[in-house]
């Protein structure tokens, strides 16, 4: 599975080649859930939208702007949520199924037990992407 998208005419590609990591919940990690699933949420979801983001630590694999002595550098940026039941993915909030329903009224319809917030960072110089999973108190 792979995931395109253009930001600034440039396009980025994220696949399994150009992973740096995936970091699931250290306390409580959300089962059924991987690279692969995260990669055709997105792809399915029209609601994809990723932003400017700047972190304090540059790109482990090409270094951009660290030569030049930066105090930020640039990443795209995109985040969703995941929902669980019993520590297993069950949706999110860019699935279909999800079908707009809020977090706390698929709780009370005892669907889902826990939010989780995906993140995708992507180096906007070379293109490679970490996903942290954190579970989400709301």
């Amino acid at each position: 599975m792979e995931y395109k998208f253009s930001f600034d005419e440039k396009e980025y590609k994220l696949g399994e080649d150009n992973l740096e990591y995936f970091a699931n919940d250290e306390n409580e990690e959300l089962n059924g859930i991987d690279v692969g699933k995260i990669l055709e949420l997105i792809s399915n979801s029209d609601e994809v939208d990723f932003q400017n983001a700047y972190y304090e630590s540059c790109c482990s694999n090409c270094k951009a702007g660290k030569e030049e002595k930066k105090k930020v550098f640039d990443f795209l940026e995109y985040y969703f949520y995941a929902y669980g039941k019993d520590n297993n993915f069950i949706t999110s909030s860019i699935d279909s199924e999800y079908n707009k329903k809020s977090f706390t009224r698929l709780n009370r319809e005892g669907v889902v037990d826990k939010s989780y917030l995906v993140t995708i960072m992507v180096c906007k110089n070379c293109g490679t992407y970490a996903i942290e999973i954190e579970e989400f108190e709301v």
